[in-house]
């Protein structure tokens, strides 16, 4: 007859439960996984599905009661750890939001919005253009695979346990937060640049010849104007989104290591 002790209950649960927390936290805050347009049900099976192919890579888990202080602390650092590893890929798609905000209202396209489907906000369609490009690019560069990978990793960095993330730890996060800013700057800076640049032109010409309406002329002139800058600036973009999206897997990782 097979018997079976509270201690092996909760070992067998929280050798599953624990990883299968994490992993569903940093679907829950990355890019792509945890879209709106991605039903629930989608990312519940496919967190499921990764944490039992993980299960028998991990180190040994600790034995705890599910119901005490020592799993509610471990609960807590699993979904810090699920959710700042998202939240600093999040970090580069909304650097694309700032360019196209910046982008958009330098070619008097900051009123037409639409809703962001990823988000569910409502963003500039130059943004929302910026995002689609983004998520194609990054699932075109296998970053799915490679975020998945690297939380996979983090079981060995960071084993599941009362102690995770540190408090320096979580003020490199927010410290990445800049990132997003700079990143957006970067770039919009061209195509910025270079509307700064017509709408001084269209200045000089008000003032050469007052009789010209600038209103009708200048408004459309700038819209078209900032598609070329955009179509021209394209190369430069995806450059820079993909330099940004290097620079958070590195961040990830050197994030597990802070102690």
């Amino acid at each position: 007859m097979l018997s079976l002790t509270t201690d092996q209950i909760a070992l067998w649960l929280g050798s599953f439960f624990w990883p299968f927390v994490r992993i569903s936290s940093m679907m829950m805050a990355a890019p792509v996984f945890g879209a709106r347009m991605m039903p629930v049900r989608i990312r519940i099976i496919l967190a499921m599905t990764i944490s039992v192919l993980t299960v028998p890579l991990l180190p040994p888990v600790p034995a705890v009661d599910p119901i005490s202080f020592a799993a509610a602390g471990i609960l807590f650092q699993q979904v810090l750890i699920g959710v700042a590893t998202g939240l600093i890929i999040q970090m580069v798609f909304q650097s694309l939001v700032i360019a196209g905000e910046s982008i958009a209202n330098g070619m008097g396209l900051g009123f037409a919005r639409m809703v962001d489907p990823a988000n569910g906000v409502q963003v500039p369609v130059i943004s929302q253009f910026f995002v689609v490009l983004a998520t194609l690019l990054f699932v075109i560069l296998n970053g799915h695979l490679l975020l998945i990978k690297l939380m996979i990793r983090s079981f060995e960095i960071l084993p599941i346990g009362e102690s995770g993330l540190s408090l320096l730890a979580l003020k490199t996060v927010v410290n990445w937060g800049s990132q997003m800013f700079i990143g957006g700057l970067m770039v919009a800076l061209p195509a910025v640049t270079a509307l700064m640049v017509v709408n001084i032109s269209m200045g000089v010409i008000t003032r050469a010849a007052p009789q010209l309406n600038i209103f009708a002329v200048g408004f459309p002139l700038m819209i078209l104007l900032g598609f070329v800058f955009i179509a021209a600036t394209l190369p430069s973009v995806f450059a820079q989104f993909t330099q940004l999206l290097m620079d958070s897997f590195e961040y990830i990782s050197q994030l597990m290591e802070v102690r």
